[in-house]
């Protein structure tokens, strides 16, 4: 049996007429084309939201950017720390102060190769189970 192509040889549309023979024709566009026209109302009414500015961006001054460091992490950050003069040790334990060293968060990944004892403002939970976090002692006023 013949194909439709074959059938359709010498005729210039292939009985699709003139536009819907081309991409995306019969449609009016591929994606979202023609939303500022022909489209325009179909828009407003499944998408009205489409186009424009939505929500707020906070000014960069005011958003907090906490510097985080990771448990593993503590032992190559040692001759960081010295600099900062942040760090002390008892016996085989490390004492070291991060909010000194300007770290804020403690994040619980790795390990750390000997006991460590941490003044941090914030440490996660996985953190505090590897590592000794203390609580900075507070000046009676």
């Amino acid at each position: 049996m013949p194909s439709r192509t074959r059938k359709f040889r010498g005729l210039r549309t292939h009985g699709r007429g003139i536009k819907a023979g081309r991409g995306a024709g019969k449609q009016g566009g591929r994606g979202n084309a023609g939303l500022h026209k022909y489209k325009f109302k179909s828009m407003l009414i499944y998408a009205p939201d489409h186009f424009g500015r939505h929500g707020f961006k906070r000014p960069g001054q005011i958003v907090e950017r906490p510097t985080s460091v990771n448990v593993g992490e503590l032992d190559a950050l040692v001759p960081y720390l010295e600099a900062a003069g942040a760090i002390s040790r008892e016996g085989a334990t490390v004492v070291a102060d991060l909010t000194k060293a300007g770290i804020d968060r403690l994040l619980g990944g790795g390990e750390p190769a000997h006991p460590w004892k941490v003044y941090v403002a914030h440490a996660t939970r996985h953190a505090q189970e590897k590592v000794t976090v203390l609580e900075r002692p507070t000046v009676a006023a």
